[in-house]
């Protein structure tokens, strides 16, 4: 196999184990990238556009300081497209939270490979066998620190992604994730290493779970859910096991299965009492409470997980998905409220949630949160006799490019029963209806496990 022809822009060896250097590809901020590259590496603006296919002004504009008071600098969000950097700077592409790149393969088949230690042991004498000698052997690793902590990293980005990331895109990257982890875990290691290398396995089960269930992926999801939940049985990681408990109630709260759901809330506070996963528990019991019609457990729930949550730091990353922050907690009052039906009191929490999901220029930073809210403010419209405002926020919320299929399908439901029962006769009740069934038929397809 022949190696592949090298670029104009390759980072040296010396950027590629710089800490700042390596935090910003594992964020996929990639013009703090290249700003490096051109302070520390001498690559200049000019021969990484000529590596990745952009033009030298934008590639400029991206790696423009964000402190220089122009704004928040353009970032390479499209796969296609970070795969391109990635290759045009030829950085590995564990660094990146990405599987080898196909260069890296060509060029490992002509690395010699150290000879086994174990065939030392067939040539010497008593002495091998001592204590030393096996305590060397068990020591001996084929992944270092570094490529752990770049795992992590990209684990971490992916997390913080979810909210409002392409769908496709987080299930190709959280697939690309589990390849290359499990193929890690072939590779000799030592225990400790092999424990980090589970626990990152499991959570990138717990993200594959959630990201192949707003897809519609049911059965897919479900696989998921429960290896993450051997492995965290298996690591003695109990919030890992607390996460997996957490989606079997989500997942039962959005297929009405409510008893299945307060005993997963129970079990994943059985697993773990300290991380914030037990506020979303509680958040889904009150959310099961109000479909059930018991108040008193609504107000409990919510107490309960508002105390748990007021008693927590605030997150460095409020973004990422298994970290609850407390901006989170007017969608779970929004949710509840909206199902006892104090329409005022939801209808406030709910623009409260599309305020806080929506960055100073307007873009909707956690787009299926902003969903939800719309569809909760088209419930009360239709309560009080304003249908065009109803089938409005119902219809922009059907729109929304990223969006959690079950859950969304479970508010825009009670829309469609509340203008159905109010406005049989309305052609906009039966376009609205016609809209979600169209959304429930082509998320009955047939897919595979991942």
């Amino acid at each position: 196999m022949t190696e592949a022809a090298p670029t104009p822009a390759a980072l040296p060896p010396h950027v590629l184990e710089r800490a700042d250097v390596r935090s910003a590809i594992a964020n996929h901020d990639f013009g703090e990238v290249f700003r490096l590259a051109r302070l520390h590496g001498k690559v200049s603006y000019a021969k990484i556009a000529e590596a990745v296919g952009y033009k030298r002004e934008h590639i400029g504009q991206m790696a423009r300081p964000e402190t220089d008071g122009k704004g928040v600098r353009p970032r390479v969000t499209q796969h296609r497209k970070i795969l391109e950097v990635v290759d045009g700077l030829r950085i590995p592409g564990h660094l990146a939270g990405l599987a080898p790149r196909p260069w890296e393969l060509a060029r490992g088949a002509r690395i010699s490979v150290p000879e086994d230690p174990s065939t030392l042991l067939t040539q010497g004498g008593a002495g091998l066998w001592d204590i030393a000698e096996l305590l060397r052997r068990t020591e001996m690793s084929s992944i270092n620190s570094a490529a752990l902590e770049s795992i992590e990293q990209g684990i971490d980005q992916l997390a913080r992604a979810y909210p409002y990331a392409d769908a496709d895109y987080l299930h190709e990257r959280t697939r690309n994730g589990l390849q290359y982890v499990t193929k890690q875990l072939e590779g000799r290691m030592t225990l400790r290493q092999h424990r980090e290398l589970l626990v990152d396995a499991g959570w990138l089960f717990l993200l594959n779970a959630c990201v192949q269930y707003d897809r519609g992926q049911r059965e897919a999801a479900n696989l998921s859910k429960s290896a993450a939940l051997r492995i965290g049985q298996e690591a003695g990681h109990g919030e890992i096991m607390a996460w997996a408990w957490e989606i079997e109630a989500w997942f039962a709260l959005t297929q009405s299965r409510w008893q299945d759901m307060l005993q997963a809330v129970e079990a994943g506070h059985v697993a773990d009492q300290t991380h914030s996963v037990g506020v979303q528990l509680y958040a889904h019991k009150a959310r099961a409470a109000a479909r059930m019609g018991d108040a008193r457990l609504v107000r409990d729930s919510l107490d309960a997980g508002r105390a748990r949550l007021d008693r927590l730091p605030r997150p460095d990353h409020p973004e990422h998905h298994f970290i609850i922050d407390p901006d989170k907690w007017d969608f779970y009052e929004m949710d509840a409220y909206r199902l006892l039906g104090d329409d005022e009191r939801a209808a406030v929490h709910a623009r409260s949630v599309i305020r806080i999901s929506s960055g100073p220029d307007g873009t909707e930073i956690s787009p299926m949160r902003t969903a939800e809210a719309r569809l909760t403010l088209g419930v009360a419209a239709a309560r009080t006799g304003d249908i065009e405002k109803a089938v409005g926020m119902g219809t922009a919320a059907l729109e929304a490019d990223r969006k959690s299929l079950p859950s969304l399908l479970l508010v825009a439901n009670e829309l469609d029963n509340e203008l159905r029962s109010r406005y049989p006769r309305e052609p906009a009740t039966r376009d609205f209806h016609e809209q979600i069934l169209a959304i429930t038929q082509g998320t009955g397809k047939l897919d595979l496990p991942f």
